[in-house]
C-alpha cells in the first residue's frame, strides 16, 4: 500500500471538527471551532469557498443529497440549513441548547445526537421534530444508519451501543461495548458488521447478523479514536486518532496495513478528529486540531 500526500488546505481558524460529501465528487463540506463553513475543491485546493459563518463550534454536518442542503448543527444553538448554491441560511431549528454531535438521514428521518444524551429524530422535509429518544444521561456521540435491517445504531459516553428500530424508534439492544465513551460507530458497506471505537482506543467489530456478538477486539491506537470511515469500494477503513495519526487497515481480516502520522507522511501535528472518504479518485480527506485538512492518496 501506498500512501502520497496530495494538499493541505488552510483557511480555518481553528480546530477542525466536521466533514462531509459535497453535491460534486470532487467538493467536500467543512466546519469546527471557528463556525465558519467552507466548501472545498479537490481538484483546486485553493478554491475554498465561505458557506455560512455561525457564532458558536460546530460538531457535526450533514449534506442531504435529495434537498441539495447542508445540515448544520451549531452547538447551544440548534440547526441551520443551508443553500450551497446560494449561499445562504434557507431554514433554522432552535433545537436545543445543548452541543450537537452527529446528524443521520434515513428516508424522510433526521437524527440527531445531542450531548444532554437525547438523540431527536426530525421530519426532514418540514424540519419539525417527530421524537425524543432518551436511553442515557450521557452524550450521544455518533450515529449509524443499517437500511438493510433498518437499525440505527448510536454511540454514547457511557460506554454503551444502543440499537434502535428505524420504523418503530424502539430500543432493540444494548451492548456493553467498551470500558469509556463511544466517539464512532459505523457500519462495514455489506452491513454485516457494527464497527466501533472510542476513548480506550480499542476498535471492535460485532457481528450485525448474529446479535451483534462481538467478532474482533483491536487495541488500535495509542489515544482515542475519534473517527472511523470504510473506502467507497469497501476494501479499506481508516480511524483518525488523537495520536495524531491515521491508521488504514484491510476491511476484510481487520488487519493493519499503514500507518500515516507526521514522521513517515508529513501527517497532522496534533489530534485526527474526522475523516471522508472521497468517490473523487478515491481520496482520503482528513480534520485535525492543527487547523488544517489534508488529502491523501491511497493505492
Amino acid at each position: 500500500m501506498v500512501v502520497q500526500k496530495l494538499d493541505t488546505f488552510g483557511g480555518h481558524r481553528d480546530c477542525v471538527y466536521a466533514l462531509d460529501k459535497g453535491p460534486q465528487p470532487e467538493q467536500f463540506f467543512s466546519s469546527g471551532a471557528d463556525g465558519l463553513v467552507v466548501r472545498w475543491q479537490l481538484d483546486r485546493p485553493d478554491r475554498g469557498e465561505l458557506m455560512a459563518r455561525v457564532p458558536a463550534s460546530v460538531y457535526a454536518i450533514a449534506f442531504h443529497q435529495p434537498s441539495g442542503l447542508l445540515w448544520v448543527g451549531q452547538n447551544y444553538e440548534g440547526l441551520h440549513l443551508i443553500d450551497p448554491a446560494k449561499k445562504q441560511e434557507v431554514g433554522s431549528l432552535k433545537l436545543t441548547s445543548a452541543a450537537i454531535f452527529d446528524l443521520a438521514f434515513y428516508k424522510n428521518d433526521t437524527f440527531v445526537a445531542l450531548s444532554d444524551g437525547v438523540v431527536v429524530v426530525l421530519d426532514t422535509e418540514r424540519v419539525a421534530i417527530r421524537k425524543y429518544l432518551k436511553a442515557s444521561d450521557k452524550s450521544a456521540r455518533s450515529l449509524a444508519i443499517n437500511p438493510v435491517d433498518r437499525e440505527l445504531a448510536v454511540g454514547y459516553s457511557d460506554k454503551a451501543v444502543r440499537i434502535y428500530d428505524l420504523e418503530t424508534y424502539e430500543l432493540k439492544q444494548v451492548i456493553e461495548a467498551h470500558t469509556n465513551s463511544v466517539f464512532t460507530v459505523g457500519y462495514s458497506p455489506d452491513f454485516r458488521y457494527l464497527l466501533t471505537a472510542g476513548r480506550d482506543a480499542h476498535l471492535k467489530v460485532w457481528d450485525a447478523e448474529n446479535g451483534y456478538v462481538l467478532s474482533h477486539d483491536i487495541v488500535a491506537h495509542m489515544f482515542a479514536i475519534n473517527h472511523l470511515t470504510f473506502s467507497p469500494d469497501g476494501s479499506w477503513l481508516a480511524t483518525a486518532s488523537m495520536d495524531k495519526s491515521i491508521k488504514i487497515w484491510d476491511a476484510d481480516t481487520f488487519r493493519l496495513l499503514k500507518v500515516v502520522d507526521r514522521a513517515r507522511h508529513a501527517g497532522h501535528g496534533t489530534s485526527v478528529n474526522k475523516l471522508l472518504w472521497t468517490d473523487y479518485e478515491s481520496e482520503l480527506v482528513s480534520a485535525s486540531d492543527d487547523r488544517t485538512i489534508s488529502v491523501w492518496q491511497v493505492t
